[in-house]
């Protein structure tokens, strides 16, 4: 005997599969196989009564009759009329039941309204659904990291500029970044179709390649998650953070950035801070060993022996300069310039050394040496010149062009002031590379 079910067939025929007997478009009440799929088998009532049979489906297995002729919340309302109400709901907006009624064309604009805000609004099944909803949403909110508030702007930096180099290509209108990590998963995917005659293998296949995704999809997410919510978007931001700890700190700081994926942002800062302020107690108790080893034992004490030692090492230095003056007796420029010094140092002035023209004028540094350099053969003759007068390495050099360059094309040309915005190095060695460029037609000036 086949076990018959009533189920809950919703939207419009036309969405739905055709019948597998007829191919005609189904229409309810219809048929689908219980004991067949997935894919769902699904016939008309005309084929299921001549006993239609395909493949594994045999005419005794169990079905399910797929209907929306049924009542759900109201006696007088079908599962197809609660659907048609919800969806244009959606469609015609909150409150305008007069256009509501129009588009569901079974009920008049009282019974819309009335029903709607009866079972869907004032139900306290619903209402209290709703609202552990959104208690959830809150708590799930508490311990992940907003990058804008809503009334901010974010920032727009334009493609390949210095400012979106520095935050790595993220887009925070988007909340995404220019290239992907794993930017060419989706190429696996493009070919794969999932049709009825794929063998068991394949059909594995497929889905294997399918899981694959989802994994490099999951990857993908998790970075996107360590980089916001250990504030890594904004480099330069970032760098600025870690100047406020200890020199000493910095390398630790550095090294620990490993392992941050590890932990949370929140526990990655307390650890930092923790060997922070351990290495803060253990530089004090050096210094109070220090006292005690000299004999100290009051705070006054300590005050005037670090005055006495500051003392000492200010000697210290102005012994350790006449040795820098005794090996350059022979120039006479070089001992003008330290007596000069040696003057402003004990009238209490900054040690400011004057430039003394010599005959011989400023010895220019020697040609750079590019051999063994890496980027070395991708440049010409006349740019591997620039590169030994500039003191400039190819890589280095061939990534300023390619800025320069994206960003002239971009405007139509390029003044020296902007090349130097993107180029952070020093302001003549821009100036020569932006002549050269120029020169070499690479770029044009605005």
């Amino acid at each position: 005997m086949s076990r018959v079910l009533l189920c809950f067939a919703l939207g419009d025929p036309f969405d739905k599969p055709p019948c597998r007997g007829c191919s005609s478009y189904l229409m309810e009440p219809y048929i689908k196989c219980a004991d067949c799929g997935p894919p769902p088998l699904l016939i008309c009532l005309q084929c299921f009564t001549r006993g239609f049979e395909y493949k594994k489906h045999q005419s005794d297995h169990s079905y399910e009759i797929m209907t929306s002729d049924f009542p759900i919340l109201d006696p007088n309302w079908t599962a197809q009329e609660e659907m048609s109400l919800l969806e244009a709901v959606m469609d015609c907006g909150f409150g305008n039941w007069q256009d509501v009624a129009n588009q569901m064309r079974t009920k008049s604009k009282e019974d819309c309204e009335k029903h709607y805000m009866k079972h869907f609004v004032n139900n306290p099944l619903f209402s209290s659904t709703l609202l552990s909803l959104k208690q959830s949403e809150e708590y799930k909110g508490f311990d992940t990291a907003i990058t804008f508030r809503p009334c901010d702007e974010p920032p727009r930096p334009t493609f390949d500029s210095a400012v979106s180099r520095d935050m790595a290509g993220y887009m925070p209108a988007r909340a995404d970044f220019v290239e992907e990590f794993d930017n060419y998963a989706e190429w696996d995917l493009r070919d794969i179709d999932f049709v009825e005659d794929d063998s068991d293998i394949l059909h594995a296949l497929k889905l294997a390649v399918v899981d694959i995704y989802h994994s490099r999809l999951k990857e993908r997410q998790r970075r996107k998650k360590i980089l916001r919510d250990h504030g890594l978007i904004n480099l330069r931001k970032f760098q600025i953070l870690e100047r406020r700890y200890p020199k000493e700190m910095q390398n630790l700081y550095n090294g620990m950035k490993y392992f941050a994926r590890l932990l949370g942002p929140i526990e990655h800062d307390k650890f930092i801070e923790s060997h922070t302020l351990d290495f803060e107690l253990r530089k004090g108790i050096k210094r109070l060993q220090e006292y005690r080893c000299a004999g100290i034992s009051t705070l006054r004490g300590a005050k005037v022996y670090n005055c006495l030692k500051a003392h000492r090492e200010e000697e210290r230095v102005k012994r350790s300069m006449l040795t820098e003056v005794l090996q350059c007796l022979q120039d006479s420029s070089a001992c003008q310039q330290w007596l000069h010094r040696q003057a402003a140092i004990d009238s209490g002035l900054n040690p400011v050394t004057p430039v003394i023209p010599t005959a011989a004028g400023r010895r220019n540094a020697p040609p750079l040496n590019l051999t063994g350099l890496p980027g070395t053969e991708k440049l010409n003759d006349r740019e591997k010149e620039l590169c030994q007068v500039v003191r400039l390495v190819p890589g280095a050099y061939l990534e300023y062009k390619a800025a320069l360059m994206n960003e002239s094309s971009r405007l139509g040309g390029l003044k020296l002031a902007q090349a130097r915005t993107l180029i952070k190095i020093d302001v003549n060695k821009t100036r020569k590379i932006y002549d050269f460029l120029i020169r070499e037609g690479y770029i044009t000036k605005a």
